[in-house]
Formats: C-alpha cells, structure tokens, sequence
C-alpha cells in the first residue's frame, strides 16, 4: 500500500509540473500571437513613426509610468546602440524641473497601454505647446495620449496573460516590440552598420568581435623592424627587446620578409654568419587594417602562424598584428 501511496504523490507532483509549463507555455502564444496580429495590420504608423524619429534633430524623449517606464528605458537605450541620442524621461520628475531636457528639435515617444495615464498630462501638454512631435505606443489610438499624438501605433485591446488579467504583460511585450521594430527601421535609415554597433558598444564581447585589425595591431617604436643587411646576432637582440618572437625585414617602407623562431631553429648551423636578409623565405603574408581581428585569426590559422604583417592599401608597412594580441582583445 505505502508503494502505491508515493506513486499517486509522484504522479501528482509530475501533473502538477506539466501543468506549470502548460501555462507557462500558453502565456507565451498569446503575447506571440498579440505581436503577430498587430505585424499583420501592417501598420502605415510604423513608416511615419520612423521618418519622425529620423528626422528629429535633437535627442529622443522615450517615457512611461510604471512596468511602460521600464519598457521606456529599454527602448531608449536600444535607440542610442544605433546612434540615435535617445534618453529616458521619467514623467514624474518631468513635472518637476526634467522638463529641460525636452529641447529644440526633440522627438517624444509616449508609452501607455490605457492612453489615460494622469502622470503623463503635463509631459504631453509640454511637447504639444512646443511643438515636439511625439509618437504614442498605446491600446487605442482615441485615447487622450492617442488624439495628441501625430504618429499613434495603436495595437488594440489585449487581454494580459496575468491568472488576474491585470498585471501589464501582453500590452507591454506589444510596446516593448513595437520599440525595437522603429529601431530596426529607423537603423535602416540612418545606415547604421556593425561598426556604428561598435562604436557604441566598445566593452564586452559583442564589441570585440567586432574590432579591427587597425584597433589591436602593435606601430611604431613597438615594431620589431631590421634591415635584410642586419647581422643576425643583432636580429636576435631586436627579436627579443620586443617580445614577439619575430622580426620584420624592410626596405624602407615596405616589409620584404619576416624571421620567426623556427626560421632561426631551421637555420641553426649557419645562423651567426648571416645576415637577416639570408634567412627569409619571401615576401611575408599581410593583411589590411580594416579586416575584423576574428577574419584575421582564422587567416593566421588556416596558414599556421603567429604574426601577419599590416600593409595599407599602398602596399606599406604600418603595423604588426600578433595572435596573442587577437586573443587577449577578443
């Protein structure tokens, strides 16, 4: 009997689990399916709402009050990765003096799910008495924040996926999607490529890997540079002053060859009577300042080496990159 008693209990905890997931999963195809029906509409907003935010001169005004604050903030901050000035303004500091920031050529985008937050009123009154244009994101576009804005991407009434049917969820997933499709289109606009995405983004990995070789490779006084008529005891010195464990043989401007340690082991019987020039195998291999530092890893990979020459478009020496430094910048 005890046997069967933790049967029935496992059994119930395992319903009781699956039925966790089941809403979970459910609360999940109603906020897709909300997106999706407002992406059906194909809504002419969107191209206005845009244009308006390309054209805008100075900085975007993203606000809302409560869970729409935090979806404001994001949008805000998803707008400036794209170089569009953008910030967060909090609608009750607004009343009290952060209107300032509201300046000359400022655009507005207005986040609420009812249209009727009291909080927003003297945000709103602001922006239409000087003439800034403001976007709204909200359920109706007969909403007072609907009727006062010049662009309203209304999605509808949506039931929120809360067990109450109160707490914001659906409608602020609706915004939040709603913001990164203007980003997306307004990216479009501006041209914004992966470089703009780095400059933006110089920490972390997402950064990185978006270096370029100009941004790791060691110039100047760095570079380990001999001539092809440089005594090799001397090269070895160089080699080891600057720590690469290569040496560059150049003609002027221009590099003719690179020495590494196995060029010196493969050449040990004769390498005190020659010179650098005696012991390269030809013109070594380059690359360009502007490839990604990730392109040219896989390039010193794919051939088995440690070092590539940079050359510019003209074909002159102007940097050294090392695996080392590729890996410790990435």
């Amino acid at each position: 009997m005890a046997n069967v008693t933790e049967q029935d209990a496992a059994s119930a905890i395992e319903k009781a689990s699956q039925q966790i997931v089941d809403l979970c999963c459910e609360a999940l195809e109603a906020e897709a399916a909300a997106v999706a029906a407002y992406a059906v509409r194909r809504d002419p907003g969107l191209e206005r709402a845009v244009r308006l935010l390309r054209d805008a001169k100075g900085t975007t005004i993203v606000s809302g009050v409560g869970k729409s604050g935090h979806i404001a903030r994001k949008i805000a901050s998803t707008l400036r990765s794209i170089g569009k000035p953008a910030i967060f303004l909090h609608a009750t500091e607004a009343s009290h003096g952060d209107l300032g920031v509201v300046g000359e050529g400022s655009a507005a985008i207005i986040i609420s799910n009812s249209g009727e937050t009291p909080e927003l009123s003297d945000l709103l009154h602001y922006c239409r008495h000087h003439s800034v244009p403001i976007i709204a994101i909200t359920s109706s576009p007969e909403s007072t924040l609907g009727r006062h804005a010049h662009v309203a991407l209304a999605y509808g009434s949506v039931s929120e996926v809360c067990p109450n049917g109160l707490a914001p969820t659906t409608s602020t997933t609706l915004a939040l999607a709603i913001g990164d499709a203007l980003a997306v289109g307004l990216a479009t606009l501006l041209g914004s490529t992966a470089e703009t995405f780095r400059r933006f983004h110089p920490g972390g990995k997402l950064g990185a890997r978006l270096l370029r070789v100009a941004d790791v490779m060691r110039t100047g006084d760095a570079l380990p540079i001999v001539s092809a008529e440089t005594p090799m005891h001397e090269t070895v010195i160089t080699m080891s002053a600057k720590g690469f464990g290569v040496a560059i043989v150049s003609a002027g401007d221009r590099a003719v060859g690179l020495i590494t340690d196995g060029d010196m082991r493969r050449n040990v019987e004769r390498l005190w009577n020659c010179k650098a020039g005696d012991i390269i195998q030809g013109k070594p291999l380059a690359t360009e300042p502007d490839l990604l530092v990730t392109e040219a890893l896989e390039r010193m990979r794919l051939h088995s080496i440690t070092s590539l020459i940079v050359e510019d478009a003209s074909g002159r020496l102007v940097g050294l990159l090392h695996i080392h430094d590729c890996l410790r910048a990435i």
